[in-house]
């Protein structure tokens, strides 16, 4: 299970730098290598993310429970 937390955070992370280059740069990193967001890949990719942030929303408990 640690694992899975581990992957699901680095995943998270890299849909989030990849957002901030969205945002500061207008350059989408995922769509630049898949060529473009309308690919099967690219949205494989954003659908991989976004299930890793949604299951990353099950580790708040286990963080403020720590606290």
């Amino acid at each position: 299970m640690k694992t899975l937390n581990v992957v699901s955070l680095l995943l998270v992370i890299l849909g989030g730098l990849n957002w901030l280059s969205v945002g500061v740069f207008e350059y989408d990193v995922v769509s630049e290598i898949f060529g473009g967001s309308d690919e099967v890949g690219s949205k494989i990719v954003y659908i991989v993310v976004g299930a890793a942030a949604l299951y990353s929303l099950a580790l708040f408990g286990k963080v403020v429970k720590e606290e």
